[in-house]
């Protein structure tokens, strides 16, 4: 009754009710009852009888050795017991069962002539939570190769892999090992970096799981060469001011041994390495320079690089403070310039217009006298004028 659900769904494992007599000159009969059972449980071997006038009665197990005789303990095996002896029906119980147990038991009624029937013992192997085997290792650009295996089943597990709610087509392959099967499903998928830690799982599922699945999660290990990148610090150091340099470091194995060091040169005598930190206090030009982190793993090597600049306050200040008085010099200069230039005109021109006065005077002092001179004389003159510009 306990297995009522197991044997709806399982057709091939359902309880079977065979009925078979065995007449004996008197009528009498006896009937047996197939049975399937899990591994580990128990299993109930029934014999009923029809007419039965006392005869003697023997369970024998599938290699003949006999379990009871008429009630009374025959095969020093604790796992059997007998639960029931009565002229209707003959009840054993065996405990524990294991696929060994398999086979026909035999019921038998000794009379004139020996009758008997067989019970038909079956065990059903349910599959255990599989096991992911790597096959090849997973490294970016390649495939990995992952074998899932459910090493003993009967009858056969069902077994996929899936990722992301999508089964991932494999190849199945099936061992048998004595009375079960090793089932396993291999599959080979691309990796690359992104792929790291992915979520895969491989289900089984049986019939005598009853609709629930065997669950094995597996995340993927891909390996990748490192990357590197120096954090930089913000705004502008001077002198004075402390340093901290954080190495961001990534890759699959993640590098352990982080190296710190300055282009052409050694690291500043003040300098603590910590892991992927590197410190410096009581900055001066002195730690100027270009640092590097490196670091590498298996799968290759990764370094990036900063470069300190530490700027000193004071010649900030006098570089800035120079500055206006340079301006102010140079726009003095040129007003000097343009001032000295406009009196240069200013005279030139002033000396120019006077000379150009006293020309035009003695020239006109030179006509009055002439014209003087022709009227004295009686002269035209208009005549006389002509004569002096010939």
């Amino acid at each position: 009754m306990a297995f009522s659900s197991f044997w709806k769904y399982c057709a091939p494992l359902s309880l079977l009710l065979l009925l078979s007599y065995s007449q004996t000159a008197r009528g009498q009969a006896v009937q047996a009852e197939n049975v399937t059972v899990l591994e580990g449980g128990t299993a109930q071997i029934s014999c009923r009888l029809q007419n039965y006038d006392g005869s003697i009665v023997v369970i024998q197990n599938p290699r003949r050795q006999t379990l009871f005789f008429n009630g009374t303990r025959a095969l020093k095996d604790d796992r059997f017991q007998m639960v029931l002896f009565t002229p209707r029906l003959v009840r054993i119980t065996l405990t524990n069962v294991s696929v060994s147990d398999e086979g026909g038991y035999f019921c038998q009624l000794y009379t004139d002539d020996t009758h008997h029937q067989v019970a038909t013992l079956s065990v059903v192997v349910p599959p255990e939570v599989p096991s992911v085997e790597v096959k090849t290792e997973a490294v970016e650009g390649g495939e990995v190769e992952l074998t899932c295996v459910s090493p003993r089943s009967k009858p056969p597990a069902t077994l996929r892999w899936v990722r992301d709610r999508r089964e991932i087509a494999g190849v199945i392959s099936q061992q048998e090992n004595g009375k079960t099967v090793s089932v396993s499903n291999t599959i080979r998928i691309p990796v690359e970096r992104k792929d790291n830690g992915a979520a895969l799982s491989c289900e089984a599922s049986h019939p005598a799981l009853v609709g629930q699945k065997r669950v094995r999660h597996y995340s993927l290990d891909v390996h990748f060469a490192p990357t590197v990148k120096i954090i930089p610090p913000q705004g502008i150091l001077r002198e004075g001011d402390s340093l901290s340099l954080t190495c961001s470091v990534t890759g699959n194995p993640l590098p352990r041994d982080i190296q710190w060091s300055r282009v052409n040169d050694t690291l500043p005598e003040r300098a603590e390495k910590t892991g992927n930190i590197l410190h410096m206090s009581r900055l001066s030009q002195s730690h100027n320079g270009t640092y590097l982190c490196q670091a590498h793993n298996n799968y290759g090597r990764a370094a990036d690089h900063y470069t300190l600049l530490v700027y000193d306050p004071g010649a900030v200040v006098e570089t800035h403070s120079a500055v206006p008085y340079a301006v102010i010099g140079g726009i003095l200069a040129l007003l000097v310039f343009t001032v000295i230039c406009v009196l240069i005109v200013t005279i030139w021109c002033s000396v120019r217009q006077k000379g150009s006065y006293l020309t035009h005077e003695a020239s006109g002092l030179d006509e009055h006298g002439e014209v003087q001179e022709a009227f004295l004389n009686g002269n035209d003159a208009s005549q006389g004028k002509k004569e002096y510009l010939l």
